[in-house]
């Protein structure tokens, strides 16, 4: 991934984002310091979802991870419209729930990133195509089920912030 300047700035990107979106999961929100770090959280990500479409490591087509890709960036849209637009009129809570979903989704990609590689280092001359795609399945699976036992430990909580929430 590192080979190519496109690699080199997705992965940069993804780090800012990585840093940023846990800052703003951790930190108190609708803060101006929240809305600062998470106008940052959200150009990082851009770039890294366009730069994701430009690399191409298995069979050098479009594949599943462009797919997790376009999910990532329809809950980035997701969670940012309805604080721009002011609408609908629960508008906070959509902003909390995929702003939040962006976040856990971004993590499921690092810890892919993270398993996918230990074919390579254990040096596994297998298929390694389906050893790939089992890791990427494992890392989605973890880190999506942490992710949703902490959605709904927190998403009551950040309805508190919406006053048009509806229980």
């Amino acid at each position: 991934m590192l080979s190519s300047t496109t690699g080199i700035i997705h992965f940069i990107a993804s780090i800012v984002a990585l840093i940023s979106g846990t800052i703003i999961l951790a930190q108190t929100k609708g803060t101006q310091r929240h809305k600062q770090i998470g106008y940052t959280y959200c150009v990082s990500m851009l770039i890294v979802l366009v730069t994701s479409f430009m690399i191409y490591r298995l069979h050098g087509s479009f594949g599943i991870l462009h797919w997790f890709a376009v999910i990532s960036s329809l809950t980035l849209v997701g969670g940012m419209l309805p604080m721009l637009l002011k609408r609908p009129k629960n508008y906070i809570s959509y902003h909390f729930s995929f702003m939040f979903w962006s976040v856990i989704g971004l993590y499921c990609a690092f810890v892919a990133e993270i398993f996918t590689r230990i074919p390579l280092i254990y040096e596994i001359d297998a298929d390694v195509v389906g050893i790939f795609y089992a890791m990427v399945g494992i890392a989605a699976g973890l880190v999506g089920g942490i992710g949703s036992i902490f959605f709904r430990r927190y998403k009551q909580k950040w309805s508190a912030f919406d006053p048009h929430h509806t229980k």
